[in-house]
C-alpha cells in the first residue's frame, strides 16, 4: 500500500538548502526531502517526548491521578508477589 504525503512549502537559508543539496549529491542522504522529512520526524519526536514529560509531571502533581495510581498498584500487589514468587522457585 503506497503511503500518502502532502506536498508543503518551507523557508530555509540558503546556507542551509546549499549543504542538504552537496550532502544529497554525495550520497550522504537519499535527497534533500528525505533529509528535511528525517529531520522533522526526528524533531517530533522529541516533542512527543516533552509534551509526555510535561503531562506526567503535571499528573503527578494531582492529587487524585496519584490515588488512582496508589490504588492501582495496591490492587494488583497480590497478582506481582505470586508472579514473582513463581519466577523465584
Amino acid at each position: 500500500m503506497a503511503r500518502k504525503t502532502k506536498n508543503f512549502t518551507f523557508s530555509l537559508p540558503p546556507e542551509l538548502l546549499g549543504r542538504l543539496k552537496k550532502y544529497a549529491q554525495k550520497g550522504y542522504v537519499p535527497s534533500v526531502n528525505s533529509a528535511v522529512k528525517e529531520a522533522i520526524e526526528s524533531y517530533v519526536v522529541q516533542i512527543d517526548k516533552e509534551y509526555l514529560y510535561r503531562q506526567m509531571k503535571e499528573a503527578a502533581e494531582s492529587p487524585d491521578f496519584v490515588d488512582d495510581l496508589e490504588a492501582t498498584m495496591a490492587d494488583f500487589s497480590y497478582v506481582d508477589y505470586e508472579t514473582t514468587r513463581e519466577k523465584k522457585k
